[in-house]
């Protein structure tokens, strides 16, 4: 049964609330027009009738009240007693019914239903509150005196009713309708609450045992409205009894709609109740179909029979009281769950591979890391990569996990037809590619079954996956190996792993220059022939580049006979001028070991300065180069100039840097070609605690 006021728009609306406020457009027009309000008297029709109305609502009171305990529910137990203290007194109007059970007219007649329904309202009202939790165990826990106390009530009016003991003794007059008034407008206001309370929860639900608990207390609302007007026996007093039957007759009828499709009584009001019940069902169902879905996982995995899943599913059904239909749909939607779930582990698998392939790593450490994911999502499969090596293809047992039959003949087939090929045994064979040649094959199956079309196209799209990070590592070693020919390793491992480092432009960052170049290369170059000339400058940088790289130096560019170096960029360190002395005396005594045994060759000479300066890509779009700006650096250039073939100057910046580890010789102030001012300098003998390194050597 759908709700009438829901996702349909406001036509739905309109329609529900037409419904509701045609009783009381009847009603006013009775009230407008007496002469319409016509007398009608029949004891036995009153007497059925409200029987029957009290009939109904003490089912619904059982019922709810079984709800309440069950779910130990405050609000369920107050709509159970509305219900209760309801039919009650529905049941004493009808038995006091004239000239039926009883002759003539009594008081317990003309109160019952104004008193039933008031005290119906004040626990209606009561329950549309959101009671603290301290105040709803209290009630829960005092439910079975409030419920003999109010039989108690009830069983005391019968009593005093049918016998015509005080206060119920005098017969009220005609007229007297002054405390059918007041109780009859309490009843509205009351009703009219849990009314607008319980349709602000339905907006947050949206359940039909909600609007229909709304739609009842609306109509007893409407019922009590014209108890307060209506004259016995006549249109208007016969229209609230009618009211009152059509509240409780559609609870009861959407109780019974609702029964009918789910073939159980157990949760038919629990969407009534509190948010901590209606929390902790979705928790119970929630566990359940996590239970299930564990048990569909087990029995998959060949852990779980037939007959131990149907016991599991057994079991979980009696625990909630499911029906057999209940159950078959919490065991689809654990199955559509479950396969959910398996489909996102092993898309999972998917987006490691993608992930791996962008960090550079060997082809064996990408396949590895591959296969053990593939392995753990798809775990009840045996999974292998073969490899295409030298023109053959073989399976390196560190890629497969599981046994395989027979795999080098279909995996040769699947290579040559290019496309997946199934053996006898159901497995797989997924063949891939690298740049348009045959790479290799992913073979993947399960004892003997064939393997489903989702995880066939799966495994598809991994092998494709496959091929791509095979290209991709491949790229980046092969990027990895160009960039660090042609520039210094800290800029080609950022370039690689961020192409966007390329960007023109720079940052003011504070950076140690380091400027060297060969005293005498001129004459040299006069004496030796070309072959001489290269041979030398690649032996003599190649150490100068080891000194400077053994420190995390990048080496900026070579120009002709001299070389540029910067410490602190793009990399930061700290303690870049110590980095950038070290490696100037390491290049020095490296170039000694070398000319020792190569008279004539010359010597470098190098010039260090610590300041800012402008870092970053200089150039234009098609050519651009990593290089350093700024006065700092022209005084480590100039400082080189100053410096003997042998020696290593340094200016006053990076002389304060060095502290007193730093074993100097003063050479005054000096003036450098393109500044004013005259630059304090040093020669840099050595460092203290800096001379086990002079042993070693970095020649190869």
């Amino acid at each position: 049964m759908e709700p009438v006021v829901g996702r349909g728009g406001p036509a739905r609306v309109i329609v529900w609330v037409a419904h509701l406020a045609a009783p009381l457009a009847g009603l006013w027009v009775l009230l407008a027009w007496p002469q319409l309000d016509h007398r009608w008297q029949h004891g036995p029709s009153h007497f059925w009738l409200v029987l029957a109305v009290s009939a109904v609502s003490l089912w619904l009171a059982i019922v709810i009240n079984e709800a309440a305990r069950r779910r130990s529910d405050a609000r369920l137990l107050l709509v159970a007693f509305s219900f209760l203290i309801a039919a009650a007194f529905l049941g004493l109007h009808a038995v006091a019914t004239p000239e039926v059970l009883l002759q003539g007219r009594n008081a317990g007649f003309t109160y019952a239903s104004p008193v039933g329904l008031t005290l119906a309202a004040v626990f209606a009202a009561a329950s549309a509150a959101d009671l603290p939790a301290r105040r709803s165990a209290a009630l829960l826990r005092w439910s079975g005196p409030l419920r003999a106390a109010l039989l108690l009530f009830v069983a005391a009016w019968a009593v005093a009713s049918l016998t015509g003991m005080p206060p119920l003794s005098r017969v009220p007059a005609a007229d007297e309708a002054v405390p059918t008034f007041v109780l009859s407008v309490v009843g509205v206001l009351l009703f009219g609450l849990a009314a607008a309370r319980y349709f602000v929860l339905y907006r947050r639900r949206r359940t039909v045992m909600l609007l229909s608990v709304v739609t009842a207390y609306t109509l007893l609302a409407e019922a009590s409205a014209a108890m307060a007007v209506g004259r016995s026996w006549h249109a208007a007093w016969w229209e609230w009894h009618l009211l009152m039957a059509a509240g409780f007759g559609y609870v009861a009828y959407s109780a019974w709609v609702q029964y009918r499709n789910e073939g159980a009584a157990a949760g038919l009001f629990t969407s009534v109740g509190t948010e901590d019940t209606v929390r902790r069902l979705r928790a119970e169902y929630g566990a359940a179909l996590e239970a299930l879905v564990d048990a569909l996982h087990q029995r998959e995995r060949g852990q779980l029979t037939e007959q131990q899943m149907a016991a599991t599913t057994d079991r979980l059904a009696q625990r909630f009281e499911l029906t057999e239909g209940q159950t078959a749909v919490l065991g689809r939607a654990a199955g559509a769950l479950a396969a959910e779930r398996d489909q996102i582990r092993k898309l999972g698998a998917l987006v490691a591979v993608g992930h791996d392939a962008r960090v550079m790593l060997t082809d064996g450490e990408l396949l590895r890391g591959a296969v053990t994911h593939i392995s753990r999502a798809f775990d009840r499969y045996a999974v292998s990569v073969g490899l295409v090596e030298e023109g053959h293809l073989v399976f390196p047992p560190e890629l497969t996990t599981g046994s395989f039959d027979d795999r080098e003949h279909p995996a040769q087939t699947a290579l040559a037809v290019g496309e997946p090929v199934t053996d006898t045994a159901g497995t797989l064979f997924v063949p891939f590619t690298v740049k348009g040649h045959p790479a290799g094959v992913l073979a993947a199956g399960r004892a003997g079954e064939p393997v489903p079309d989702r995880d066939a196209a799966l495994l598809a799209s991994l092998a494709s996956q496959l091929a791509i990070a095979l290209e991709n590592a491949r790229l980046y070693r092969r990027l990895d190996v160009l960039f660090r020919q042609y520039m210094s390793p800290d800029v080609a491992t950022a370039l690689v792993a961020d192409p966007s480092q390329a960007a023109l432009g720079g940052a003011v960052v504070e950076v140690t220059s380091l400027f060297a170049d060969l005293r005498g290369f001129t004459t040299f170059s006069e004496r030796s022939t070309p072959v001489q000339i290269v041979e030398m400058l690649n032996r003599y940088f190649d150490v100068a580049t080891r000194a400077v790289l053994s420190e995390n130096g990048t080496v900026v560019q070579f120009v002709g006979d001299a070389l540029m170096a910067l410490f602190n960029a793009p990399a930061r360190q700290p303690d870049h001028a110590l980095r950038a002395a070290r490696a100037a005396l390491r290049m020095q005594a490296e170039v000694d070991r070398i000319a020792a045994d190569c008279p004539g060759w010359p010597r470098f000479r190098v010039g260090i300065n610590t300041g800012e300066a402008l870092v970053g890509n200089i150039g234009g779009e098609a050519l651009r180069n990593f290089n350093a700006m700024g006065d700092a650096v022209n005084v480590a250039a100039r400082l080189e100039t100053s410096a003997e073939p042998g020696q290593v100057v340094i200016g006053a910046s990076t002389r304060d840097r060095l502290g007193a580890g730093a074993l100097v010789d003063p050479l005054g102030d000096l003036h450098v070609k393109g500044r004013s001012q005259p630059v304090s300098a040093y020669v840099l003998r050595s460092l203290r605690g800096e001379d086990a390194w002079r042993g070693s050597s970095l020649i190869s």
